[in-house]
């Protein structure tokens, strides 16, 4: 026996069991063939239901057309999305739905993180997988706090970090403050 096929789409499977139905095979028997052939591409309820709809008259083996809003945002709106985080870190999922109201935010979301790459930190939008850019200038950063290391020796004290922000403090002394009087 071979292989069961790989990817097989949710037409092709309504194809066969219209097929075998308009044969004259019943539902478990058309569910038996589908799991010997296709392998535990679909379960015996929705064959008992695509049976029932052919046999109620329909011919179509597409899903048929909804209402509401879609699943997947298309390329235009996915890309003025980008441009709204590029030219502001901090937008909220909710001022994206304003700019693409069609597309909820719940889509929105998962083509942020799951798409494009890019994850909240510290309320703002972050690229994922850090570009080369990103690398040399961590680089840089970290061969200029050894360099400055080797030659004050304890600075990294007055330095504060918090996931990838970082503070900078300095102690100041007090000094003398010169008032100038105007004639």
């Amino acid at each position: 026996m071979a292989a069961p096929i790989q990817s097989l789409a949710k037409c092709e499977v309504r194809s066969v069991i219209r097929f075998l139905k308009a044969n004259g095979e019943r539902p478990a028997e058309i569910h038996k063939q589908i799991i010997a052939v296709y392998g535990n591409v679909t379960n015996r309820q929705n064959v008992r239901k695509w049976c029932h709809e052919f046999s109620e008259g329909r011919t179509d083996v597409h899903d048929e057309q909804r209402n509401g809003r879609p699943s997947l945002i298309s390329y235009a709106p996915l890309q003025e999305t980008v441009g709204e985080i590029r030219a502001n870190r901090r937008v909220t999922i909710r001022e994206l739905h304003h700019f693409i109201p069609e597309v909820s935010k719940t889509t929105i979301h998962e083509a942020l993180t799951e798409n494009l790459g890019y994850r909240k930190l510290c309320a703002r939008w972050v690229p994922k997988v850090l570009t080369d850019d990103h690398k040399t200038k961590r680089l840089v950063s970290a061969l200029k706090f050894l360099t400055r290391y080797a030659q004050e020796g304890e600075f990294l004290d007055s330095i504060v970090t918090g996931d990838e922000t970082w503070i900078f403090t300095t102690l100041l002394t007090p000094s003398k403050t010169v008032t100038a009087m105007a004639p």
